[in-house]
């Protein structure tokens, strides 16, 4: 039998635990609740298709649609090869045990470093030294040093959750060590690794300190070519400009609901993709 003080402590703790889940909860419906409330009422067809027009008045974020659109391609054309073949490799191929748990504790710490310092750096090498001026592509590759880490480590935990007994079965039956990886490993994790690389995209989506530095801010509507080698600003970066620059509000909580949107669905969907191939693991 338990104790009168037990029996207490039990019932403290059991509450202790329904308030933090309660006040968490409801933090999390209240700031969703409040962007959409001020911002969906400020969106407009005229303002997701069109530019803004300084003679005019008109405010339009077409253009920081089609640069966010932008970051996100090219910063997942560099970072999942870069990031799912270092996983490869260090899970796979790397026999030097030192080695590996070095890069996995550079790769630990790179994830903590704030996003600003990665900008002011992104700003000196790739803006600077390599020539690429502020623009989306410098923006770009500094999103990818940036989810690198997370691309990396996400895959290299899916490979981890292979059995190894069905790469020694796959051995067993002759199969080159590449060939295993392809048709046995990749196929018993690319739930994982799908699922890291959506959530990658949440993080382009949220990012904005490391992009002022690189990108810019500018308005522009271009083409994807001509809009990697030129300057323009993400949504998360237009927020901040219309809200702290120009004190248009309306728009800046606009922006807010269409991002809190976007990063419903990315969760939605990387929660949908794990389920998916889960299920198909299980016929």
């Amino acid at each position: 039998m338990l104790s009168k003080k037990r029996k207490a402590y039990i019932s403290g703790m059991k509450v202790a635990m329904y308030i933090s889940t309660g006040l968490t909860a409801a933090l999390v419906i209240f700031l969703v609740a409040y962007v959409f409330i001020k911002g969906i009422p400020h969106i407009s067809w005229e303002l997701l298709s069109t530019k803004p027009s300084y003679i005019s008045g008109r405010i339009g974020i077409l253009p920081d649609i089609l640069n966010t659109l932008y970051i996100v391609l090219a910063t997942l054309i560099f970072v999942i090869p870069l990031g799912v073949g270092a996983a490869i490799y260090l899970t796979e191929y790397a026999k030097n045990k030192k080695l590996v748990g070095m890069i996995e504790y550079a790769a630990e710490a790179l994830s903590g470093i704030p996003s600003i310092i990665y900008g002011l750096v992104g700003m000196l090498f790739f803006c600077q030294f390599l020539g690429f001026k502020t623009s989306l592509l410098a923006g770009s590759l500094t999103l990818v040093i940036m989810n690198l880490p997370t691309v990396m480590r996400t895959t290299q935990e899916s490979l981890k959750t292979v059995p190894q007994s069905y790469r020694d079965g796959a051995f067993g039956l002759g199969a080159g060590k590449w060939r295993v990886i392809k048709t046995v490993v990749l196929p018993g994790c690319v739930d994982g690794v799908i699922t890291g690389c959506i959530l990658s995209i949440g993080r382009i989506l949220g990012e904005s300190a490391a992009l002022l530095f690189t990108a810019g801010f500018a308005h522009a509507l271009n083409g994807i070519f001509e809009g990697l080698t030129s300057p323009g600003a993400s949504l998360t970066v237009a927020l901040y400009v219309y809200a702290k620059e120009q004190g248009e509000f309306g728009v800046a909580f606009a922006i807010a609901a269409i991002l809190m949107i976007l990063t419903l669905l990315i969760n939605l969907s990387a929660t949908f993709v794990s389920k998916h191939f889960a299920k198909k693991r299980e016929f």
